[in-house]
C-alpha cells in the first residue's frame, strides 16, 4: 500500500500553483518546481493531520490520472503511518488490535495519532497482526 495524492501543478508567472485533485481546500505553490513539490508534501501533510485530529472523513487518492502537469504527492512518514494502519485495520475494532498486539487501548490509539511518533518496531508489529508486512522507502 501506498499513500499518494494526486495534484495539478500548473506554471504561473514567477512559479507553481499546485492544487490536489481530492481535496479542493488543500493547496500551495511556490518558486521553482522543486519548492512546489517541497510545499505540497508540508501542506498535504498538515491538512491530512488536521482532518484526523477532527476526526473529519479522508478522501481515498484518485486513482492514476494522467497528465502533463499532474504529479502525485505523498504525506510525511507519520501522516502516512497512521492512514496505512487505518487503512490495513478497517472495520476492525481498535481494542481488537491492541489485544492482538498485546498492549492497551491507549497505546495502540497512539499509532492513529499523527502528533505520535511510533517506533519501527511498534509498527511492524502492527503491520504483523494486521497480516501486513512493513515496507520501507527512502524517495
Amino acid at each position: 500500500m501506498n499513500i499518494r495524492y494526486p495534484a495539478t501543478l500548473t506554471p504561473e508567472a514567477g512559479g507553481y500553483v499546485v492544487q490536489f485533485v481530492d481535496m479542493p481546500d488543500t493547496f500551495t505553490e511556490g518558486d521553482t518546481l522543486e519548492e512546489a513539490l517541497f510545499n505540497a508534501a508540508e501542506v498535504l501533510s498538515g491538512m491530512l493531520e488536521c482532518k484526523l485530529a477532527d476526526g473529519d472523513p479522508i478522501p481515498a487518492p484518485s486513482a492514476e490520472l494522467n497528465g502533463e502537469h499532474i504529479h502525485y504527492i505523498a504525506p510525511d512518514a507519520k501522516t502516512q503511518s497512521v492512514l496505512l494502519l487505518r487503512q490495513a485495520r478497517g472495520a476492525r475494532p481498535l481494542a481488537e488490535l491492541a489485544r492482538a498486539m498485546e498492549t492497551s487501548w491507549p497505546q495502540a490509539k497512539r499509532l492513529e495519532d499523527p502528533a505520535h511518533w511510533p517506533s519501527l518496531k511498534t509498527l511492524d508489529r502492527a503491520a504483523r497482526v494486521l497480516g501486513k508486512r512493513l515496507v520501507l522507502s527512502i524517495e
